[in-house]
C-alpha cells in the first residue's frame, strides 16, 4: 500500500489511529455495508494492512543463513514491526551469499532502521506535547505507531490537523460524564434493571441490527444474572439504531412497546438471538411468542408510538459523545470493551467497594 492509496480521503490517516484500539463496533455515519462487520473492518484494515500482507508474502525459512537474517534482524527491530514482516519476506528472495553478508553487519541494518523511523518518533512526539503526556489517547498513540511503516507516518504528518484535531475529539469523548450528563441519561422514561437507588449505574447504548451489540447483550445478561437482587447495581438501556441497519429503528420502537407491556428483557434477548431477522413481520412472530397482547403491539408500530422516545434515547447518546455501538458507561466513565464481562465485573466491583 503506498501513501496516495493510503490517502485517498482526507480523513483516512486520522480514521487508522482512532481505529486501532477500539473495539470493533458499528459506526454512526458509516455508508451503508455489504455486510453487518464493514463499517468497523473498513475502518481497522489499513491499519494493519502492511504487515499483514507482508506476513502473507513470507514463507518462513526454517534454517539457513537467510532464515538466521531474518531473525536477527527482527529480534533488534520489532517482531510485531510492519519492517520485520517486510524482512522475512525479502529474505525468501535473497542469495545466501547476500545474507551471510548482513548477518555479519547487522548494525547497518538497525541504523538505517531507526534512521526511518525517525518520522514515527517525531510524530508520537508531536501528538503526545499536543494531547498531553498523561493522556489515554497519548497512550494509545505511542503504542500502535510502533506498528506502522514510516510512510504511514510520513502520510500522518502531512495531514497532522487533521489527525490532532480527530484525536483531540476522541480524547474529548473518554472524558468521565459530568454529572448533569450522567442525569439526563439516568431520568425517565429508561428501561431500567435494578434499583434507581442503586450506587453503580450502568448505561448501555445498542442497536438491535449491530453485530457487535449482540456479543455486549451476551455480558448484559452475565450482568444481570450476577447483580440480580443487589439493589446498588442498575442497569439502563438506550436506544441507538444506526441509519445504515434497515431494521434497527423499528426493532428499537417494538422493543419499548414489549417494554410496555413489561416484557422488555425478554424481547430484548430475541431480537439479539434471531438479529438477521428483523423484518416487521419477524418482530410481530417474536411478539406473539412471547404472548404479548398482539392488538396492541400491532397499533404501536403502525402509530409509531414509540418514534420520538427512539429519537429522545438517540440524543442523549450524542449528549455523551456516543458515535457507534455498542457503548457502556459505568457511573459515567465510558467502558473501554462492553464485550468483555470480566473487565466490566471488576470496574463494577470497585465502585462498589468506594
Amino acid at each position: 500500500m503506498n501513501i496516495t492509496s493510503f490517502t485517498r480521503s482526507g480523513l483516512r490517516s486520522a480514521a487508522v489511529l482512532l481505529a486501532l484500539p477500539i473495539l470493533l463496533n458499528c459506526q454512526q455515519g458509516a455508508s451503508a455495508p455489504t455486510t453487518d462487520a464493514t463499517p468497523a473492518a473498513e475502518t481497522s484494515a489499513p491499519a494493519t494492512a502492511d504487515a499483514a500482507q507482508a506476513t502473507d508474502a513470507a514463507k518462513t525459512i526454517d534454517v539457513g543463513p537467510c532464515a538466521d537474517y531474518a531473525t536477527a534482524v527482527c529480534a533488534a527491530l520489532s517482531d510485531d514491526s510492519a519492517e520485520c514482516g517486510t524482512m522475512k519476506a525479502a529474505t525468501e528472495l535473497m542469495p545466501e551469499a547476500a545474507c551471510t553478508a548482513g548477518l555479519k553487519d547487522i548494525a547497518y541494518t538497525t541504523t538505517k532502521y531507526k534512521e526511518s523511523r525517525k518520522v514515527c518518533d517525531k510524530l508520537v512526539t508531536k501528538l503526545c506535547d499536543d494531547l498531553g503526556k498523561e493522556t489515554e489517547t497519548c497512550g494509545m498513540v505511542t503504542l500502535h505507531t510502533k506498528k506502522f511503516p514510516a510512510d504511514r507516518c510520513a502520510s500522518m504528518m502531512e495531514q497532522y490537523p487533521q489527525v490532532i484535531a480527530d484525536l483531540k475529539k476522541r480524547e474529548e469523548a473518554n472524558k468521565p460524564l459530568s454529572a448533569e450528563k450522567q442525569a439526563a441519561l439516568t431520568k425517565e422514561p429508561a428501561v431500567r434493571f435494578g434499583s434507581k437507588e442503586a450506587k453503580v449505574t450502568i448505561i448501555e447504548f445498542s442497536d438491535f441490527e449491530c453485530p457487535y451489540c449482540s456479543k455486549a447483550a451476551d455480558t448484559v445478561s452475565q450482568i444481570k444474572e450476577k447483580y440480580e437482587g443487589n439493589n446498588n447495581v442498575q442497569l439502563i438501556f438506550r436506544q441507538f439504531p444506526l441509519g445504515f441497519h434497515k431494521n434497527a429503528q423499528v426493532a428499537a420502537e417494538a422493543s419499548l412497546e414489549a417494554n410496555d407491556q413489561g416484557k422488555f428483557w425478554e424481547f430484548h434477548d430475541m431480537l439479539f438471538e434471531n438479529q438477521k431477522q428483523l423484518t416487521r413481520d419477524s418482530l410481530e412472530g417474536y411478539a406473539k411468542k412471547l404472548g404479548l397482547d398482539m392488538k396492541k403491539f400491532i397499533k404501536a408500530l403502525d402509530d409509531k408510538t414509540f418514534e420520538t422516545a427512539v429519537k429522545d434515547d438517540m440524543k442523549l447518546g450524542e449528549l455523551a459523545a456516543v458515535s457507534g455501538t455498542p457503548s457502556m458507561f459505568i457511573n459515567g466513565s465510558r467502558v473501554t470493551n462492553p464485550t468483555d464481562f470480566a473487565s466490566i465485573q471488576k470496574l463494577i466491583d470497585t465502585e462498589l467497594t468506594k
